[in-house]
């Protein structure tokens, strides 16, 4: 049996990076906390854990106990938790990006659903910008949003792969005199993303299609109205890559944000666990 004391400091040492920072989320001392992996690291028989002076990462066999470790957790907190309120648990509002609301992210939350009848879900797809706006505001429990990297405070961050696109059978080339451009509305970041790329290399620009639905500019590109900016999931059969050899430099990094509103329900972090997981498995397909 593993114990699940064990398993809560294991993955708080993974997700803050060290064991002195662990420490303080699971209130307990860093030799308390070291005492509790080496502990686990005894029961499993494997090293989880590379330690190089203050940087910790998972080995591979961390990497494998991890998803299990958050489920386990996840699964014991849900149980407690049904116990005490056998009546229900409340309500949920969650903002997502639309990429994710169209990707494999619905058949999660449905699944999440069902296994908690006494939980209503308020899912709502809409800009990055905004679901950051919202959870500030008190408006969402949980977001799932983009942003430039490097920025603070998270529950966990993953980088995102982004490329230019055009259409496969009617692509835009670079020698255009004014490159069009197919995009989200006015503050989407990938869109303010392409313009600065382009501005900077001093090329002209105008938007040729704006639309606030993925399938709109996913249709548009392949179509060949213009060239975009999509995530590597959004981007489709019909679409072509460009690179630098193409004449199309990368644009800034950014990265996928998980956060959660301050003082969070049980029912809202187990969520947050599935779509870290989630999002950990898309990482790995994609590397």
């Amino acid at each position: 049996m593993l114990d699940l004391e064990l398993l809560r400091s294991f993955v708080s040492v993974v997700e803050a990076g060290g064991f002195t920072r662990a420490g303080e989320r699971v209130h307990r001392t860093q030799s308390t906390v070291s005492q509790q992996i080496k502990r686990l690291e005894e029961d499993v028989g494997q090293v989880l854990l590379h330690r190089d002076g203050k940087d910790v990462r998972p080995t591979e066999a961390g990497e494998r106990l991890l998803s299990y470790a958050r489920r386990l957790l996840s699964l014991a907190e849900e149980a407690r938790d049904v116990l005490r309120q056998p009546d229900g648990e409340g309500a949920i509002r969650l903002g997502i990006p639309e990429d994710f609301a169209a990707y494999r992210l619905a058949k999660l939350l449905g699944a999440f659903s069902r296994s908690h009848p006494g939980l209503r879900l308020d899912v709502r797809a809409d800009q990055s910008k905004n679901l950051s706006r919202d959870l500030e505001r008190g408006e969402l429990d949980l977001a799932l949003y983009k942003r430039e990297a490097g920025e603070k405070g998270a529950i966990a961050v993953w980088p995102e792969r982004v490329h230019w696109v055009t259409s496969k059978s009617h692509p835009i080339h670079a020698d255009v005199a004014s490159v069009p451009l197919i995009g989200f509305p006015l503050g989407c970041l990938y869109r303010a993303g392409a313009i600065h790329a382009l501005e900077s290399a001093g090329r002209p620009w105008h938007m040729a299609y704006t639309s606030s639905s993925l399938a709109g500019i996913q249709a548009a590109v392949a179509a060949g109205m213009g060239l975009s900016i999509l995530s590597e999931m959004a981007i489709q059969s019909d679409h072509r890559v460009l690179t630098a050899k193409d004449g199309f430099a990368p644009i800034n990094r950014t990265e996928v944000a998980l956060m959660a509103s301050p003082g969070a329900s049980s029912a809202t972090l187990r969520l947050a666990d599935r779509l870290a997981e989630f999002c950990d498995n898309v990482q790995a397909k994609a590397a």
